[in-house]
């Protein structure tokens, strides 16, 4: 690898790879690796793990680009994923994007100009029996309503 990714995302990456019969299996766990370390998976990040995996960059930016949880941009440094499946639009998870673009002064998909927060719609975070659902981060928050959002607001400083 070059010099974009850190010696330690690569000696964790080095030390995952005995672990697989392939090294294209490490795709995903290199994916996380990267994007952990700078937040986002830059094209030269992407053409790094590519040449070091040894595998085609279009194949690398496909993977990458099909995975919601994989960042193609800079984001803020909390990440809000809504999800608007059916099960929390019924239970009124367009509201509460509403609520959240008012209060964080951003519309879905932008990242508010001081790089504290992005807002993101997402398909489905599975939490259908406690819907509506978001993810923090890694973080599920569940049964979600407008008073929960203010308190996670609070609690992050937004």
């Amino acid at each position: 690898m070059s010099k974009l990714l850190d010696q330690s995302v690569r000696d964790e990456l080095e030390a995952l790879a005995s672990r697989y019969p392939k090294r294209a299996a490490l795709l995903l766990p290199a994916l996380h690796a990267a994007q952990k370390q700078s937040g986002w998976l830059s094209p030269e990040v992407l053409d790094e793990i590519a040449e070091w995996i040894g595998l085609h960059p279009a194949v690398v930016r496909q993977v990458a680009s099909f995975y919601t949880m994989y960042y193609l941009k800079p984001v803020g440094t909390h990440v809000l994923r809504l999800c608007t499946n059916v099960s929390c639009s019924l239970r009124g998870a367009d509201r509460l994007i509403a609520f959240c673009e008012k209060r964080l002064g951003i519309r879905r998909g932008e990242t508010s100009l001081d790089g504290k927060v992005t807002l993101m719609e997402e398909e489905c975070l599975g939490a259908c029996g406690t819907a509506p659902a978001l993810m923090l981060g890694d973080r599920y928050v569940e049964s979600l309503d407008e008073a929960v959002l203010e308190k996670l607001f609070v609690e992050l400083g937004l």
